[in-house]
């Protein structure tokens, strides 16, 4: 310890287990049912598993992988690597097989804790090009009964093992021989350019961005939050093991994903945090259920809405507002707003957060018209997350907010941002080159985001990615977020991609969001069998029009990105799919593959056809491949006349 701080997550578990020992730390709802530990109950465990690595042979340094779903047990599994000297390398539990092999085997790791039967499966289809893995940790064993159990054990087993053992002493010097330099975690990039990078972060970078991160919204041991985002994603790592054991406040892990949204309503988070796609799916489902709703529900619902976006953010952020006007949001929070927050989980929300892709701001003001402390947030994994946050009263949509305390920012002449904070990343694992090009000798990181520091307010605005944001033929700023983000705001669309660097138009291709329009379907007597079928209905491509031609008023509006317009359109005939490379597992868009696997629908976009067949591989769930075609038609849509300026050299 440091002046009484401790330095390394196992430190802080001690602090937590002296001061709020008989406090809950972790639940997990199993068969219907919520289960709790406290910090004393989760040390035990802790403790147990990581003699239990000892009793394996795992030696100080080995990497030790973790790949499931969130459960207590698996982020039990992280501190108990730390403890036993280990790295701990949580992986995405959706990975195919042969991206879970490359990360194995790039972090040359020894051990591997995984979920379920699916994960030992991924694993044995591709045990022998894993020369370093010697063992395997199973959490739930069904399935595995005949199974080869020579180098696999169950976790109930090796935490058995490590309490029967004599090996207190030995894990007790590694725990304590950990200094604040040393590594903490190694999570991988999502590679939205090539191969995912390893990016080692140290205990220094964990805990002092835990703590000034937890200081700024004032969080605290009280607080509840739903750890259900992927394990294998920094900000899981930061606001379930980082936040979690800084503050001591509660995780709370989901029965399923399919449960999630009972489990959200039931646990009601006082801290929550979601990527953008999470808020446009519960704001697509509380548009179709307004859609079924009687007449009478629909227009309360309106004028509720319509009063809530004018009054609703000024009051959160305690401004002055009439009296009339202060009757009119309680009576609307009485029957419209206070039932919708509670329907949601978001009823007792102190500070909710969004990052990982721009919101739309439309989507954003929905929220917080709501009454829900919904903030921006920028960050990246080789930041330990945090570079910029919005202070309670200076909260934006079209800002991330002012640099989080100790981040330091500056903009390269090219515009794009660079930092600087006690959260830098150590090094990407043997990668040196990408290191030096990512990081230099001052400790600057260069994001690869195009953006700028607006005067007086000192916010950060994000324009695009660095390499994404370019010019059309005409001079005029290309940048694709923009619009992408402004045509997902309606619940009809999932995803967009839009084209148009140096070219004289922009055009995009659309996914459908197959709930909000399957509705549509229902209510309107529209039979359809497939996604393919439904995204190439004469009536859904007129609905689309229809949202097209709206955004294209919206962004006529700004000068700036007037030239942006989309003029023309492609329904994918199938959805974008991280299983095909087309998407990260964190859900962004990989355009440069896009381009590559779609060549053939961008040529139609602009070659002046009317239509154009297509075939195209896709995956399927047991990850055998196949091929789909289908004859899509290319839309047109209208467009504004308007002047646009020039972007700058």
């Amino acid at each position: 310890m440091t002046g009484g701080t401790p330095h390394s997550v196992p430190g802080l578990l001690a602090r937590n287990v002296a001061e709020h020992g008989n406090k809950p730390a972790y639940r997990e709802k199993e068969f219907g049912i919520w289960q709790s530990w406290t910090w004393a109950e989760v040390e035990t465990e802790i403790d147990a598993l990581a003699m239990g690595f000892l009793t394996l042979g795992a030696n100080v340094g080995d990497h030790i992988a973790i790949v499931g779903r969130n459960r207590p047990a698996m982020y039990w599994a992280m501190v108990a690597a730390q403890k036993a000297g280990c790295v701990p390398v949580p992986l995405y539990q959706d990975a195919a097989a042969e991206e879970i092999a490359y990360a194995l085997d790039h972090c040359g790791a020894r051990f591997a804790v995984v979920g379920d039967q699916e994960q030992v499966d991924k694993i044995a289809d591709v045990r022998e090009q894993l020369t370093e893995l010697a063992h395997v940790i199973y959490l739930d064993g069904r399935g595995l009964r005949k199974y080869d159990h020579s180098a696999m054990t169950s976790y109930a087993d090796v935490q058995a093992a490590g309490r029967a053992s004599d090996l207190r002493a030995e894990m007790t010097r590694r725990t304590e021989a950990s200094a604040a330099d040393d590594t903490c975690v190694m999570l991988y990039t999502s590679g939205t350019t090539g191969r995912p990078k390893g990016v080692v972060l140290s205990n220094r970078n964990i805990i002092e961005t835990a703590k000034n991160s937890s200081e700024f919204d004032d969080l605290r041991a009280g607080d509840e939050t739903l750890a259900y985002l992927p394990m294998a994603w920094v900000g899981d790592f930061i606001f379930s093991i980082g936040q979690a054991m800084w503050t001591g406040f509660c995780v709370n892990c989901p029965e399923s994903e399919h449960t999630l949204l009972t489990d959200l309503r039931e646990i009601g988070p006082t801290y929550y945090f979601a990527p953008p796609r999470v808020f446009e799916t519960q704001l697509t489902q509380v548009m179709i259920r307004m859609e079924d709703a009687g007449r009478f529900k629909k227009w309360m619902f309106s004028r509720a809405m319509d009063h809530a976006k004018k009054v609703g953010p000024q009051l959160l952020d305690g401004k002055d507002v009439g009296l009339g006007d202060r009757v009119k949001y309680w009576l609307g929070r009485m029957f419209v707003f206070g039932p919708l927050k509670d329907t949601l989980g978001f009823s007792r929300v102190r500070v909710a957060y969004t990052a990982g892709e721009a919101i739309g701001p439309e989507i954003f003001d929905f929220y917080r018209s709501l009454g829900i402390n919904l903030k921006q947030l920028y960050g990246q994994t080789e930041a330990s997350v945090f570079i910029t946050q919005q202070p309670d009263g200076e909260v934006r949509g079209d800002t991330v907010g002012v640099p989080s305390p100790g981040v330091e920012l500056r903009i390269a002449d090219s515009g794009e941002v660079f930092y600087r904070s006690p959260g830098v990343f150590v090094e990407y694992y043997k990668n040196a080159d990408s290191t030096a090009s990512t990081k230099d000798a001052e400790g600057w990181v260069a994001t690869g985001d195009a953006g700028f520091i607006e005067d007086g307010s000192g916010h950060l605005r994000i324009i695009d990615r660095a390499k994404d944001v370019g010019k059309m033929a005409s001079g005029a700023l290309f940048a694709p977020k923009y619009v992408e983000n402004k045509l997902k705001f309606f619940p009809n669309i999932l995803e967009a991609v839009v084209f148009g660097n140096e070219r004289s138009e922009c055009t995009a291709f659309l996914n459908i969001d197959l709930t909000a329009v399957g509705n549509w379907a229902e209510r309107n007597n529209i039979a359809y069998s497939s996604y393919q079928e439904l995204a190439g209905h004469p009536q859904v491509k007129e609905i689309l029009r229809g949202h097209v031609e709206e955004v294209n008023a919206s962004v006529a509006a700004d000068p700036m990105l007037a030239g942006c317009q989309v003029h023309r359109f492609i329904i994918l005939h199938k959805q974008l799919d991280a299983d095909d490379g087309e998407l990260t597992r964190t859900q962004k868009v990989r355009r440069k593959i896009i381009e590559e696997k779609f060549a053939d629908l961008i040529t139609a976009l602009y070659d002046g056809s009317d239509s154009v067949y297509t075939e195209t591989e896709v995956t399927y769930e047991d990850g055998r491949k196949g091929k789909i075609s289908a004859t899509l038609d290319v839309v047109p849509a209208k467009t504004l006349s308007v002047p646009t300026q020039v972007a700058a050299e």
